[in-house]
């Protein structure tokens, strides 16, 4: 354990306050603005690749630079009571996440499921606090309360009151991921967030192989512009890269104040949708994403508080 928490000194300080608030700052938004066009990058890799084949060539390909980087830092093993929460950050953040979304994408707008997942972050806070045990505020509970009715409200304005097939994947998207962030960020108290996320992705590169060699030669491949671009993207970015910047922030400034950062990522993602998809929504749209952004506020705060 002596080698490990050397190696582990230069990575992540101790304490926040060890360097620059600014630089944790641009790091966390850095991770925001990497994740926000994560769902558009989706959308284009489908332009070419079948579902089951985007879906495992994106953990494929995360997972070869993941593994670089673990043997190029010369990063030790895990402690061998980790590897369960690293298996849910496998199962949520690489595996689950991708699969549930991008089969969600097939049929619901960039628009629609950007509202859905927006409330990620309450929905990790409230895994967290189920996880530590904790007992957040009435007032946590109400916010959060709130913010998963709007969502399922609107989600059931928008068919009819029926949930459609990409609804239930999305909310599955979201519930795995939220398992699989709370898991991380408590390992991330004792080992560097990118390590986290590169154990994740290795761990889950079976399955993506497995994936891979069933849906490749039984879904036709076009490798066009946007597919390739979408492809690199979701791999070496949202699978991996944007993970990177979002743990060094969350490092520098702590979890609490990079959450807040995260409030921004479904609207910038609507705005993606608009220039890079050309997609039109009604005012239901951002609307209920400021009311589910407005209840996270509250969640974070009473957390924090």
């Amino acid at each position: 354990m002596t080698s490990q928490q050397s190696s582990l000194t230069p990575l992540t300080p101790t304490t926040p306050a060890a360097a620059s608030p600014a630089a944790g700052t641009l790091f966390a938004a850095l991770g925001v603005v990497s994740f926000s066009f994560s769902f558009p990058g989706t959308v284009w890799a489908l332009d070419g690749f079948g579902p089951w084949s985007a879906i495992g060539v994106r953990g494929v390909l995360a997972a070869v630079i993941a593994l670089a980087a673990l043997l190029l830092t010369r990063a030790p093993l895990p402690a061998r009571a980790d590897w369960p929460a690293l298996a849910v950050v496998a199962g949520g953040c690489a595996v689950g996440f991708p699969l549930l979304t991008t089969l969600a994408l097939q049929t619901s707008s960039t628009a629609n499921s950007a509202v859905v997942i927006g409330a990620l972050p309450m929905a990790t806070a409230v895994i967290s606090a189920l996880i530590t045990r904790r007992s957040p505020s009435k007032v946590f509970w109400a916010a959060a309360g709130i913010g998963a009715a709007t969502v399922v409200v609107y989600t059931l304005s928008q068919n009819h009151g029926r949930p459609t097939v990409a609804d239930l994947y999305l909310f599955g998207a979201l519930l795995v991921c939220a398992a699989g962030y709370a898991q991380g960020g408590r390992l991330s108290a004792h080992m560097p967030g990118w390590r986290v996320i590169a154990w994740g992705v290795v761990l889950a590169a079976p399955v993506n192989l497995l994936v891979s060699a069933l849906a490749l030669p039984n879904e036709p491949v076009h490798l066009t512009a946007k597919a390739v671009a979408g492809m690199a993207y979701i791999a070496a970015i949202s699978q991996f890269g944007g993970f990177v910047v979002w743990y060094k922030g969350m490092g520098l400034i702590g979890v609490a104040k990079a959450s807040q950062l995260q409030l921004a990522q479904p609207l910038l993602t609507l705005v993606w949708a608009v220039l890079l998809l050309g997609e039109h929504f009604t005012l239901a749209v951002p609307l209920t994403a400021a009311i589910v952004l407005a209840c996270i506020v509250v969640t974070q705060r009473a957390r924090t508080s």
